[in-house]
């Protein structure tokens, strides 16, 4: 079993939000807003198959996190 999916959203140098995956030297997206960022974010990991989602406050503490399901399930049906 690979490594779990993982996006974190955080504040930037310059004031804009970032969605980062750990590790990774670039940013998967730069919005201006954070509750932008969170939506990119949660796109990202619904297309990626799923994953958790960590928001970081401006000072950098950990403030909320989700699991995020799989956004391209093939099944119609719930369950």
């Amino acid at each position: 079993m690979g490594a779990p999916n993982k996006r974190v959203v955080q504040r930037r140098s310059d004031g804009d939000w970032e969605v980062r995956k750990p590790g990774d030297d670039r940013a998967s997206a730069v919005t201006s807003t954070q509750a932008e960022g969170i939506k990119r974010a949660r796109t990202i990991l619904g297309n990626d198959g799923g994953g958790e989602l960590q928001v970081r406050s401006v000072r950098g503490t950990i403030r909320s996190q989700d699991t995020v399901s799989p956004g391209n399930d093939p099944r119609a049906s719930k369950g």
